[in-house]
């Protein structure tokens, strides 16, 4: 199944994230792996297994020269970093995307984590709530798809 869940948290001063117990046992059960890498994505932060962002790297390479690779290259591949885990599960952010994402403007650090599948998101939760809000809105609006799938 992978990551799922949405998660309350914050960022300390020095910029770390504490990625959830269950996320850590699962990367490591799922993945065999105890590393993440990290970029920006949409709003906020994008944590990956190396090994789905290895996969990632080798389409990324199949794709031909071109504006969507270049935008590609330099709005994902670029800022992306690797990120080991401290003793208490938390993850150093880069202070670029932390800035680019607004994970800790005005001296606010509450974000929200959550599961993804094959990946881990970390949302400013201001910006996470508007995201949940404008998608209920959407979802509101087309309610037939939602019986189609039986919820």
């Amino acid at each position: 199944m992978g990551f799922q869940g949405v998660y309350y948290n914050s960022i300390d001063a020095k910029g770390r994230a504490s990625i959830p117990a269950r996320f850590r046992e699962q990367l490591k059960e799922l993945f065999e792996a105890d590393v993440l890498v990290v970029t920006q994505d949409r709003c906020g932060v994008v944590a990956y297994p190396v090994s789905e962002w290895d996969n990632f790297l080798k389409k990324f390479e199949q794709l031909p020269n071109g504006q969507f690779r270049e935008d590609l290259y330099f709005t994902t591949v670029t800022p992306a970093t690797h990120c080991t885990f401290d003793k208490q599960g938390r993850i150093q952010l880069p202070q670029s995307l932390r800035e680019y994402c607004q994970l800790d403007t005005d001296g606010v650090r509450d974000v929200v984590v959550v599961g993804g599948a094959k990946k881990i998101q970390i949302f400013n939760k201001t910006r996470y709530l508007e995201m949940l809000a404008e998608a209920e809105q959407r979802q509101a609006e087309d309610r037939q798809k939602r019986f189609d799938l039986g919820l």
